[in-house]
């Protein structure tokens, strides 16, 4: 990105301050929700919460690094962000190094704490895309191989996010790569066809799976098994009913103790909406709907003064986080079959956390990196006016 003249100095204050508040509702939630649990496993009820605060540290840290580079260092260095995503994804499969939790190959272990590639690989995957569609504007929108090209790059990530296994990250990052690509003006055939073969590969992940079409029916129809299949679901939808309007007040769940597993990572949500009820819960999803909003204004603005590569980066951003809290909050409600996601800076869980803070950081950047009042003179996706 070139200077322009007019630009502003300074954060946008809607973006800082919606995230704050996600962050602060991650805080209290987690806090709550992994009291018993931290208490009967570590002896020390504040185990989760003081973890989740270093990690608001270390990803506010990463956050400011990554708002002080300018949006063309990423355009140049896509392509080697990529590289370490894939490196990281190929380095969780090795047998010794990848740490295995449940039948599952997804974290580094760092000492005393996990690295988990998928997060990181979404965030690569985004700044690789918006740098691609910037340089191949014209073949992407017209030639099939300009097309073709990033999609054997996602062919890729998605084999190796399959390989751990991790069907809802690959689910999220093939989603976001397809919207992108959309939003970036692909030829409609082409971008259909695809999409076409796509959605039948990943139906047939589902079915070569029996875990997998085991959850698909108890989503369905949970009672049928409440014990097994359907547990998690029931004691989610439990935690709902309890909650009613206004909740059982923070820290009266009942549901964390003991009766719904991953209460503050995969279901947290589950347990604000039970203390804190229908009022709570409809707050989040306002405090994330503006969020997303926000940033598709941001995404708007860039565009209109040729920004293509922060509008697609925008964009990309956009869409993990409403995919990625749409899924969440789905499973928790049972709309959705049961799958773990985490809720962006609400769960639990470093690597999560650090990514979602990273993104959202440059979002911010490139909101800064527009002209007053957003206008300037329109650049082609090349960068020349």
């Amino acid at each position: 990105m070139s200077s322009l003249a007019g630009k502003r100095f300074g954060v946008d204050p809607a973006l800082l301050l919606l995230g704050l508040a996600l962050l602060l509702v991650g805080l209290v939630a987690i806090s709550s929700a992994s009291i018993e649990y931290a208490d009967w496993h570590y002896r020390d009820a504040w185990h989760h919460t003081r973890r989740h605060l270093m990690y608001i540290v270390i990803s506010a840290s990463a956050a400011v690094v990554v708002y002080r580079l300018p949006p063309g260092f990423w355009l140049a260095s896509g392509w080697m962000w990529l590289l370490a995503g894939l490196a990281s994804l190929v380095l969780v499969l090795l047998p010794g190094i990848g740490k295995d939790v449940n039948g599952a190959q997804r974290w580094l272990p760092l000492g005393p704490f996990t690295l988990q590639p998928s997060e990181f690989a979404k965030f690569t995957v985004v700044i690789y895309l918006a740098g691609y569609l910037v340089r191949q504007a014209r073949e992407v929108r017209n030639e099939w191989p300009g097309f073709l090209k990033p999609m054997g790059v996602l062919a890729l990530v998605t084999v190796l996010l399959m390989a751990e296994p991790d069907f809802g990250a690959t689910v999220i990052t093939v989603a976001t790569a397809f919207g992108m690509l959309f939003l970036a003006g692909v030829n409609l055939r082409h971008f259909l066809s695809v999409l076409t073969v796509s959605l039948l590969g990943l139906v047939g992940l589902i079915f070569a799976a029996p875990y997998r079409v085991q959850r698909l029916t108890a989503y369905t129809d949970p009672w049928a098994d409440p014990y097994g299949s359907g547990f998690q679901l029931i004691q989610s939808l439990i935690a709902f009913g309890r909650g009613e309007w206004l909740g059982v007040g923070l820290g009266n769940s009942v549901q964390k103790l003991f009766y719904l597993p991953e209460a503050h990572t995969d279901f947290v949500f589950s347990i604000w909406a039970e203390e804190t009820g229908f009022v709570g819960a409809l707050l989040v999803i306002g405090l994330f709907t503006a969020l997303i909003a926000r940033i598709l204004w941001v995404a708007r603005r860039a565009q209109a003064v040729g920004e293509d590569f922060g509008a697609y980066l925008c964009y990309g951003v956009a869409l993990v986080f409403s995919g990625q809290a749409f899924v969440n909050m789905g499973v928790s409600s049972g709309l959705l079959p049961t799958k773990g996601l985490t809720l962006p800076f609400v769960s639990y869980g470093g690597t999560s956390l650090i990514v979602c803070c990273c993104m959202l950081a440059l979002v911010l950047r490139v909101e800064r990196e527009l002209p007053a009042g957003g206008v300037g003179k329109r650049r082609t996706a090349g960068g020349k006016s």
